[in-house]
């Protein structure tokens, strides 16, 4: 296994059998009859064992015979022996650890398993995801560990070992992994100024008076490393529901918080959790489960912890970009470069898509490309580049008039269902979604700037709401249908600016900002695995 490289490394992840061993759901084939043998599983090697009923004087009677010569050693002798085993003909079963057997959720719930070898990492196992469901192929999905008894879940790292990650798990726990969005997993190298707020960084700004703040995360990241952040956490009692307000330091040798007030006093620095026997985990039923003071907690669960809660290290920040700035340091802290390099990789993957070589070749037909004038009876070469621009700019606004007359719903508008039903075929769309579930599926995927999805109105019957998260938060926009000289369009602005139908409003505010606080920039989504 570890000599393969490259796309060999793609065929250590497959599907189970079907209906002979393993099912797609990961539970194991029923026997037809009671005391019967078991199915063979399709596709795997059949294995000859001894009948353990064997009388004793055959036992003996077998002992005694001669060793038979095996005429084809390279087919039959996995030892290259040139004699067959006796009394047995055949290999035993194959040696335990060599394939695992990983289930995988979406988030409706579906199940699709895998079958994968010890270095499997995350990443090879989201893209044999993406290829299989033919999502579209970005950076964005992920792989991510849930415990629902507990309440936790994280997204787990491109290069962690998906198995190995399975077998720390308690036996008979709820845990499972999910395959879904998230857009947040990388933003720490995109927004990073954002993220790491002046007030949690200020020690590190005080002792490097001359750097500018988004100059100083910016040396950081770029060297794999994360300055010291600090601040205040309630920090949950163990064995009790009662929480107390602490002054927290996180540093590349742990987490410490102080005794006394905000001292860093070495006296008063009491040491919490070690970072690198340990992972971080979003809490997302802590008010029910642990009873946090807020809605934003978190977790550090070290890796002797399998199932319980005993051992939990329980945390609740005071807002939404606190916790954020906690989990961001906490993953840079442990990781280091590695981190940096997973999204180095994942952006040179974006860039490359997988369709295309690692050369593309430009077709000599689009370097053939003219600009070209048919008003005339004969067709002629445009050659001036003002009059190429003219042209290109009247045959977009006439490519637009035609849109909009093909997707405009006259005044009886149930006579035209497919126009009427345009939107459904979206990605962007999920119906009759509730707004709290809206909350909890942009949560889930990502607050990051312009991740949106758009929903039917629960409070108006013909209205649409769009759902998009800025600022860490997701705000609602209601979309309002109108009728003007017999054609139907869409508002969010009370008429000022209007759209053919919801298509072609996405379509704007992903170029335009308009009336949002930002664009759209990444659409909720789900796949049916």
């Amino acid at each position: 296994d570890n000599a393969m490289e490259g796309g060999a490394q793609q065929s250590s992840l497959r599907e189970p059998p079907g209906p002979g061993g393993m099912e797609q759901d990961g539970v194991p084939g029923e026997r037809d009859g009671g005391e019967g043998p078991p199915e063979v599983k399709r596709s795997q090697p059949l294995f000859i064992h001894g009948n353990s009923r064997t009388l004793p004087q055959e036992e003996s009677r077998a002992s005694s015979l001669p060793s038979i010569p095996n005429p084809f050693p390279e087919l039959c002798s996995p030892s290259n022996s040139p004699i067959l085993s006796s009394p047995t003909l055949g290999q035993g079963p194959p040696r335990e650890g060599t394939s695992h057997v990983v289930k995988v959720f979406g988030e409706d719930g579906a199940c699709r398993s895998l079958e994968a070898s010890p270095g499997t990492t995350a990443r090879q196992l989201c893209e044999t995801l993406v290829r299989r469901t033919r999502a579209l192929h970005d950076h964005s999905w992920a792989l991510v560990e849930l415990h629902q008894h507990l309440a936790l879940e994280r997204c787990l790292e491109d290069h962690e070992s998906v198995v190995e990650v399975q077998s720390s798990w308690a036996p008979g726990a709820e845990s499972r992994f999910v395959f879904r969005k998230n857009f947040a997993k990388y933003e720490l190298f995109k927004s990073n100024v954002s993220l790491f707020p002046e007030v949690m960084v200020s020690s590190c700004l005080e002792a490097n008076k001359s750097m500018a703040h988004s100059e100083l995360i910016q040396n950081f990241l770029n060297s794999g490393s994360c300055p010291e952040v600090q601040g205040f956490l309630q920090l949950r009692e163990p064995g009790r529901k009662v929480w107390k307000r602490f002054h927290f330091s996180l540093r590349r040798s742990g987490l410490y918080y102080s005794t006394k007030g905000t001292s860093k006093d070495p006296r008063h620095l009491q040491y919490f959790a070690d970072l690198t026997e340990s992972n971080i985990y979003y809490v997302t039923q802590g008010k029910k489960l642990y009873g946090t003071p807020t809605e934003f907690g978190f977790c550090i669960k070290p890796h002797k912890v399998r199932g319980g809660v005993k051992g939990l290290k329980l945390l609740c920040s005071e807002d939404e970009q606190s916790r954020s700035c906690w989990m961001a340091a906490f993953r840079l802290f442990k990781y280091g470069m590695q981190l940096y390099r997973n999204y180095q990789q994942a952006q040179a993957r974006l860039s490359q898509p997988p369709w295309i070589g690692p050369t593309p070749l430009r077709s000599v037909s689009d370097n053939a490309l003219v600009a070209m004038d048919f008003s005339g009876c004969t067709g002629r070469v445009i050659e001036n580049p003002s009059e190429v621009l003219t042209a290109a700019l009247e045959e977009a606004q006439a490519w637009r008039k035609k849109t909009t007359h093909r997707y405009s719903l006259p005044t009886a508008c149930h006579s035209s269902p497919l126009s009427a039903a345009i939107h459904r075929t979206q990605p962007w769309f999920h119906g009759r979604i509730s707004r709290e579930d809206t909350q909890q599926l942009i949560g889930r995927q990502g607050l990051v700037d312009g991740v949106f999805l758009v929903r039917e109105s629960q409070r108006n019957p013909k209205g649409f709401v769009l759902s998009l998260c800025h600022l860490q938060r997701v705000k609602h926009y209601l979309i309002l249908p109108s009728e003007e000289e017999g054609r139907l369009y869409f508002t969010m602005d009370d008429g000022q600016t209007r759209f053919a139908d919801l298509i072609q409003l996405v379509e704007f505010h992903q170029i335009n900002r308009g009336i949002l606080p930002c664009k759209l920039r990444h659409y909720c989504t789900c796949v049916a695995l």
